[in-house]
């Protein structure tokens, strides 16, 4: 039986700052699976820890306790040039996030695989000319027909923009309150009360209606 895709196992992050008395600034928690190739949305409010998610993810930083296995392997026991095999991280501009290197390079293992079973989208540029989003889609699409897994984080502060989470995405993953909370279905995330909280009035109404009229497939072309 294959070993899932990407494996969150009791992971924890802590900020601290204090150079005698360690004071914790920011915690992260995340104890998950996600088994099978798929396109995973993550949202959650602004300094949440969706980056810093990840970027563990990806092995460019490391987590306080805790492993994050990709495809059965440790990705914080990768040599550095190699994490990439295994999970790539597009922040943004879709430039790759660099690793925080602690221990040597020949200490640590070859990747197991040559091209990346994870791929992770940091808020990317989605550009409204005309084809653009629907091409990206598409290419989101591919990704998994290949049998990766593509996660997907967004911001959103327009109602396409949750349109396009509720058209690509099979799951999502909440980040907020120092947790990571997985959701089935844009159905049961509209129906999170923090998810709600963040989105606001206006923006939850949106997220409401995509759910009534359910996704129309507005960006496939």
């Amino acid at each position: 039986m294959a070993a899932p895709i990407l494996v969150l196992e009791r992971v924890r992050k802590v900020y601290a700052r204090g150079r005698v008395m360690r004071r914790p600034t920011f915690t992260l928690e995340a104890d998950l699976a996600l088994e099978e190739p798929g396109i995973v949305g993550v949202v959650g409010p602004n300094g949440a820890g969706k980056t810093t998610l990840f970027e563990m993810m990806t092995g460019s930083n490391a987590p306080t306790s805790g492993r994050v296995l990709v495809a059965g392997t440790d990705i914080h026991r990768v040599k550095y040039r190699e994490r990439d095999r295994l999970a790539i991280h597009y922040h943004q501009s879709y430039q790759v996030r660099r690793f925080h290197k602690r221990v040597p390079s020949i200490f640590l293992a070859p990747s197991p695989t040559l091209a990346p079973m994870v791929h992770l989208f940091d808020e990317p540029q989605f550009n409204l000319q005309d084809g653009y989003i629907g091409f990206m889609l598409d290419f989101f699409r591919k990704l998994r027909q290949e049998g990766r897994l593509v996660v997907l984080c967004m911001h959103p502060t327009a109602a396409w923009h949750l349109d396009i989470l509720a058209e690509i995405a099979g799951q999502f993953l909440f980040v907020a309150d120092g947790g990571v909370a997985r959701k089935p279905d844009f159905g049961s995330l509209v129906a999170e009360p923090r998810f709600r909280s963040y989105l606001g009035p206006e923006m939850t109404r949106a997220a409401e209606g995509i759910c009534r009229r359910g996704s129309a497939g507005k960006f496939d072309a």
